[in-house]
């Protein structure tokens, strides 16, 4: 396949998946994401954690806030500066503030996470494959951070609803595969 049709294929399948999500009703959401929740927690990569990379949910995204409250883990938060990711520590006392692209982020002076004490990172996605590669929104945050030497050896989890999980999506030669992916049918981990 060239090059524009696959870059094509991204943004179709990035665009359908999205009107999909934003068509599910609130409670419906709400549910997927609470069972999806249950599913992270009886994880073992989730259990050994001690500090773990979350985001805040935005538009229809599943909800991860019921773990948030849990005080055994400790929380981080991603800012966008520039085209990078700077993960700041964050508890449910904390303020958040509207970021670049309308994302909820914590503020600029709040502690910044040491990426050598960082657990896990649960991922957001548009969508997932069954070897474990990502459909992100498409700015490459992601894509960045974890080709990075002190990012790349963490373990990673991606968060789909499960129409969001697909046999196979269309991957550049950048793309990494995640060690797992949780949607609200239970967690699969590659390899």
């Amino acid at each position: 396949m060239d090059k524009v049709n696959h870059q094509l294929n991204k943004v179709e399948l990035r665009r359908t998946l999205l009107k999909t999500r934003q068509s599910m009703s609130v409670g419906e959401c709400r549910e997927k994401s609470e069972r999806l929740c249950s599913h992270l927690q009886n994880s073992t990569l989730f259990t050994q954690a001690k500090t773990i990379l979350a985001y805040f949910s935005f538009r229809q995204e599943p909800d991860l806030s019921p773990l948030f409250a849990n005080t055994k883990y400790r929380w981080g938060f991603p800012r966008c500066v520039d085209k990078s990711l700077c993960w700041h520590i964050w508890t449910p006392n904390d303020c958040v503030q509207t970021g670049a692209y309308g994302i909820p982020e914590p503020h600029a002076d709040a502690l910044i996470l040491d990426p050598a004490e960082v657990d896990l990172i649960l991922v957001p996605s548009v969508a997932c494959d069954y070897q474990g590669y990502r459909l992100g929104y498409g700015g490459g945050y992601y894509d960045r951070l974890l080709s990075l030497p002190q990012w790349q050896i963490k373990p990673t989890i991606g968060i789909v609803f499960d129409f969001a999980y697909l046999c196979q999506i269309a991957i550049d030669p950048w793309d990494k595969p995640l060690q797992a992916v949780c949607t609200e049918t239970g967690l699969t981990q590659k390899g």
